[in-house]
């Protein structure tokens, strides 16, 4: 975990990659998650083609949302106990930058797959396959949001005993806005003014979180 800490952020995106690499099992966990998510709908909502169809977007945008959370909580866990957060700021880098390292990472491991396998679960769930677009164009453009929020939540709560609770607790009512307009995307009257507003979320939730992410790294480090 403490090697290869100096460098720039494309150095840290590098490394934490194959740190997620190494452990394999993290992004197909979340996948799995996503899709057992989104199956179980059907059963509680009734297995009716209209109905499904109709509030498909809300369910692959919560099962995306909540398969996002699952690797949170070792987001910045492991390198704050191994002393090698310690170690990037005593070599002059910024928390900032790894923040945003994390963030990236995150977004590649968890956010991307699960958003290229959304045209599959769309389908699973009868979606017409002319929101099958507007819907993966949604959570291309949503996720970063997650994973950003995700972060920041993460580095408040290095340290915190069952961490991953915590983290629940922070993100899901941050998430709302993002998850609104995510939805709203798929809508055909409404879609065009609601891809502009999780624009807006986005931006926002990317030019906050690596600040307020090294805030809380910071506290964490005191």
């Amino acid at each position: 975990m403490t090697a290869g800490v100096d460098g720039g952020i494309g150095t840290l995106v590098r490394r934490e990659l194959q740190l997620v690499w190494a452990e394999r099992s993290g992004g197909a966990i979340a996948l799995i998650f996503f899709v057992i998510v989104a199956s179980l709908f059907p059963f509680a909502v009734g297995p009716e083609p209209q109905v499904l169809a109709r509030i498909a977007a809300g369910i692959v945008w919560v099962s995306a949302l909540l398969a996002c959370l699952l690797s949170l909580e070792r987001l910045f866990q492991p390198d704050a106990e191994d002393g090698t957060l310690e170690q990037l700021v005593v070599s002059g880098q910024s928390l900032e930058a790894v923040a945003i390292a994390k963030m990236i990472t995150h977004w590649l491991t968890t956010a991307l797959p699960l958003v290229l396998l959304t045209p599959v679960t769309a389908a699973m769930l009868g979606a017409p396959f002319e929101v099958w677009g507007t819907l993966l164009l949604g959570l291309l453009l949503g996720t970063p949001a997650l994973s950003s929020i995700g972060a920041v939540a993460a580095a408040l709560t290095v340290g915190v005993r069952r961490g991953g609770v915590l983290i629940s607790l922070l993100v899901l009512p941050l998430a709302v806005p993002t998850l609104i307009f995510g939805v709203g995307v798929a809508d055909p009257l409404a879609g065009g003014s609601a891809l502009k507003w999780l624009g807006v979320t986005t931006l926002l939730a990317l030019a906050v979180g690596p600040f307020a992410a090294a805030a809380g790294l910071r506290v964490a480090m005191e």
